[in-house]
């Protein structure tokens, strides 16, 4: 069997068990299989295929026909233009988070002083940091979670300083200019409307936020007060923009975007001076 051959039959594999984007995905299995560069598969096209090859593409593929994310295949995921490792402990980066990190770029400056609350895979975070000249804190109440988090600043070269807790509670005293989430805001009543990749893959502490799906913003929107300094931003990712509003009455300069779709994304509040 030649490359072209294994590629055309991932293909139609995946196409027919409905799997979105299925020649996308087809290449990416392949090019973890061979463990090259897309370019080099249709260079070596009418390569033949050797037996271990094959072995993992087979197994790649029955696993993402049954509903295995291909992240979590291959263990990485883009984010905002660099490569992210990923494991079943951490929510895989979404492209809408790039927003997150859009909005709070355009209101940092030099020097300020940034905490992420639940970063997961610390894309948010480690973005930030390579993005600015800014000092990036992060925290996340899964051990495991951060374990990949740190990982993930050590092979990107980014300056964040890690610490395990819930929310901000491994802070007593800090102070930071801006406060910065994406917290987990699916309705647990929803679960059996997701996606099997979402429902059965993504870790539940990092996606369900209760009955309502506001029960973390309860708990972030007065930590984030207590650990901003006057006139301190808070910028997080959204699920209900009306009852977040609602949540953030007091605080000034309140905003909400859109994201590529319309649908309102990241809330950007300031704590009253």
């Amino acid at each position: 069997m030649t490359i072209r051959t294994a590629l055309s039959q991932g293909y139609k594999i995946l196409e027919d068990a409905g799997v979105p984007a299925a020649r996308l995905t087809a290449e990416v299995l392949l090019m973890h299989a061979v463990q090259q560069e897309r370019s080099w598969l249709y260079a070596h096209s009418t390569d033949e295929l050797k037996e271990v090859w094959w072995i993992h593409y087979g197994r790649y593929l029955h696993e993402r026909v049954k509903g295995k994310p291909t992240q979590h295949i291959t263990g990485h995921q883009e984010f905002y233009g660099r490569d992210f490792r990923v494991t079943k402990d951490v929510l895989i980066p979404r492209p809408e988070t790039e927003h997150v990190i859009e909005t709070a770029l355009a209101h940092m400056h030099t020097g300020d002083c940034v905490l992420d609350l639940g970063t997961g895979s610390g894309c948010i975070a480690i973005t930030l940091a390579l993005e600015s000249k800014s000092t990036v804190f992060a925290t996340d109440i899964s051990r495991a979670a951060l374990d990949v988090a740190v990982d993930n600043a050590h092979r990107l070269q980014a300056k964040v300083q890690f610490a395990a807790g819930d929310l901000g509670t491994a802070f007593a005293d800090a102070t930071f200019d801006i406060v910065v989430s994406n917290p987990p805001y699916v309705a647990l009543g929803d679960r059996a409307s997701l996606q099997i990749e979402v429902r059965e893959h993504d870790p539940a502490l990092a996606l369900f936020g209760g009955d309502d799906g506001l029960e973390v913003y309860r708990c972030l929107i007065p930590e984030a007060a207590r650990l901003l300094k006057p006139s301190g931003l808070l910028v997080m990712e959204l699920g209900e923009a009306d009852a977040v509003r609602e949540m953030l009455a007091g605080w000034s300069g309140i905003e909400i975007a859109n994201d590529l779709a319309g649908i309102p994304r990241v809330v950007v509040a300031r704590k009253p001076a």
